[in-house]
């Protein structure tokens, strides 16, 4: 029976998922240039902060000579204070390739700064990089024994040293110790085991708050609710739910800045199947809720997946899953589509082309071989018209020359990649200081004319298991998605 009144819809939270922006998928990757050289960059973000950054860049041409990286804040006080650069290693066998490792001493909206020098000059690139802590590490349970005993041991004998120094610090060689020095050495161990003892439960104290403000910022991190509403006339309302109580008074969804021209992507995926996909655009209401009128959606449970940018430029995308009822729904509009086909079976099929809807083609260009987790690529999906010639009609998608999503089957991974990477278009051009020019730069990065018949995305899947990549693209005016199914090993 379909559903016309206001009623909740059912919200099911991903708690365990530790991950802001891209979910479950933290590395940041990027292509695009640094002045005149083109490069390749991933930087595996640390799984607790402070934390070391592990920053790896591939130049596609061999006249790079040094590179520098820094860190340092994305936008506000500090932004524009880097601290002294460390110098990247150049690889011996190979000489385009660069590694480096930086400290991220600070959660938030942060960015790397590359620096490049060689043949054709100096160049530079900021990479935003979103840093947070993902998990608290436990003590090993040897090594916290050990530390046990030592504590106990060091204790102990601080009591004993401060009475054996009142008792016999004085004394000749043979001498023995009066009684009155015996009676206030045993005041003194008494006075000094008080002391320990309570240097050690503040100590435990301290250590206690501190662990409990680091678990904290673990959940304030966490990705937030995407608490959904069905109001009458097919309006999906969407509020934000953070895991931290302080987390709607640091993060205003009053205050989103646009990314793509939009204040909020809307990706819902039907599941099990991942059969049903809509990328939509809601709109900004009263009290920073976001409300969308749906088009045309098949009934069934929906994973809900929504990327916001906060004023700070740290992306969020908000998690949850919603029933939805057979709707009817509005006409899509310029930006927004859909998608529905077979499901994704297990394992899945290694099928590399696709069948768009006018006839034409998507192909994914796959090297041979299997995928590998953590391993960085670049994705390319060329177009074919249907009598098999390379497509010549492809049109800037929201300011991109397409844009991916590549998610795990069972939901514990999404990702939304653009040609220049990982990283929110909003938050990487506050990350150039608005240069638009230097995103013009970018592969697919605000693109204008024509398109070329193929488009790349940087990526490497976070960890092993089956996946679906919806890559979208817009051809005369109509935006149209091709569907890939991958095995990851």
């Amino acid at each position: 029976m379909r559903v016309r009144v206001v009623g909740a819809l059912t919200l099911l939270l991903c708690a365990a998922l530790t991950v802001c922006a891209h979910v479950g998928s933290p590395d940041v990757y990027f292509e695009g240039e640094a002045g005149p050289y083109h490069l390749f960059v991933t930087v595996r973000v640390p799984q607790v902060i402070p934390g070391v950054a592990e920053i790896r860049v591939r130049s596609a041409s061999g006249d790079v000579q040094s590179m520098q990286f820094v860190s340092m804040r994305l936008s506000g006080p500090g932004s524009n204070l880097p601290p002294t650069p460390d110098l990247a290693q150049q690889s011996k066998e190979d000489p385009q390739f660069f590694t480096g490792s930086l400290w991220l001493m600070e959660s938030g909206a942060l960015r790397v700064r590359i620096r490049v020098d060689g043949a054709k000059g100096k160049g530079e690139v900021s990479i935003p990089v979103p840093s947070f802590a993902q998990r608290t590490l436990p003590m090993d349970k040897p090594l916290k024994g050990i530390l046990g005993l030592l504590m106990v041991f060091l204790a102990v004998g601080m009591v004993f040293i401060a009475g054996a120094a009142v008792r016999e610090g004085n004394l000749a060689p043979g001498e023995t110790p009066e009684p009155a020095k015996i009676r206030r050495a045993k005041l003194v161990m008494a006075i000094t085991a008080v002391v320990v003892v309570g240097i050690l439960y503040l100590g435990r104290a301290w250590w206690s708050a501190e662990a409990g403000n680091y678990e904290r910022g673990v959940n304030f991190f966490k990705p937030p609710a995407a608490e959904t509403t069905l109001e009458s006339g097919n309006r999906l309302v969407i509020r934000a739910r953070g895991q931290d109580k302080e987390w709607p008074n640091e993060v205003k969804m009053e205050e989103v800045i646009p990314d793509h021209n939009h204040l909020m992507h809307l990706f819902l995926i039907r599941v099990p199947g991942m059969d049903r996909l809509l990328h939509l655009h809601p709109e900004r209401i009263t009290g920073g809720a976001f409300a969308e009128e749906l088009p045309a959606i098949s009934a069934g449970r929906y994973q809900v997946f929504a990327d916001v940018v906060d004023k700070a430029g740290f992306p969020w995308t908000l998690l949850g899953e919603v029933n939805l009822p057979q709707i009817a729904g509005k006409p899509l509009t310029v930006d927004d589509s859909s998608w529905s086909g077979a499901p994704l079976t297990k394992p899945p099929g290694e099928a590399n082309t696709f069948l768009l809807p006018d006839g034409g083609h998507m192909t994914w260009e796959r090297t041979s071989g299997p995928l590998k987790a953590n391993t960085a690529m670049n994705f390319t999906f060329s177009v074919q018209t249907k009598e098999g010639k390379p497509a010549q009609d492809l049109e800037p998608y929201m300011g991109m020359a397409g844009h991916a999503e590549f998610v795990r089957s069972d939901m514990s991974a999404f990702a939304h990649v653009h040609p220049a990477g990982s990283a929110a278009m909003a938050a990487l051009e506050l990350a150039q200081a608005g240069v638009l020019e230097g995103l013009r730069a970018m592969p697919g990065g605000m693109p204008m004319g024509a398109q070329p018949p193929a488009v790349s995305f940087p990526y490497g899947f976070p960890r092993p298991g089956d996946y679906r990549i919806f890559v979208q693209i817009k051809r005369a005016g109509q935006v149209e998605t091709g569907v890939f199914d991958a095995r990851v090993e």
